[in-house]
């Protein structure tokens, strides 16, 4: 069974979780082409690209100009420490033991716009790009379009190693478009919360 998150907008990028197992995001050459087409805008276009504001894409350009492989955590931190939306501040993983990291690195996943499919424990520099822009890509005209293939195919294999093929989508509905759930071989439960 495999938990699928949203990653949030909020980032808190000031510590980081040292002594905490490190893990490579398994998609970063993708990543990396998602960069490269972005870093090539102006601000002006980021800004109507991602629907920011002028601070946010002058943030986020210079983001993209300073992504650099391999991460180190002089640059990037784990994914689960990183966020810092709702989602986030409820699971409170500052407060996990190893046995309950390890617990969320083999069951949870997040989807984002930039990294594709992440493991909590995965690092990442920060950034802002949404599952829902409209970016051409030779996979499509969104990321839901870049991403859903590689994901469906990882979210597929990655289940055929636990006991149920149990997915619950706790995503937004933009993040989960770019799951293909025709091509996946197990169960979706979306849960539905109410105040």
């Amino acid at each position: 069974m495999i938990t699928l998150l949203s990653p949030a907008k909020k980032l808190s990028i000031e510590c980081h979780a040292m002594g905490y197992t490190q893990t490579q995001c398994a998609f970063l050459d993708q990543s990396r082409e998602l960069v490269n087409i972005l870093k090539k805008f102006g601000p002006i276009d980021l800004q109507n690209l991602m629907g920011i504001s002028e601070n946010l894409s002058l943030l986020n350009l210079k983001r993209f100009k300073s992504w650099r492989l391999p991460f180190s955590t002089e640059s990037a931190r784990q994914a689960i420490f990183s966020f810092m939306g709702d989602t986030y501040v409820g699971l409170d993983a500052g407060t996990f033991t190893n046995k309950d990291l390890q617990f969320a690195q083999d069951n949870t996943r997040i989807l984002s716009g930039l990294y594709g499919l992440l493991r909590p424990m995965d690092l990442i520099m920060p950034y802002r790009l949404e599952m829902g822009t409209k970016l051409k890509t030779n996979r499509g005209g969104y990321l839901h379009d870049f991403w859903s293939t590689l994901i469906s195919k990882s979210l597929n294999d990655e289940l055929t190693s636990h006991e149920k093929n149990i997915l619950i989508n706790c995503a937004s509905v933009e993040y989960f478009k770019s799951v293909n759930t025709k091509t996946l071989r197990a169960k979706v439960v979306t849960p539905v919360f109410k105040e």
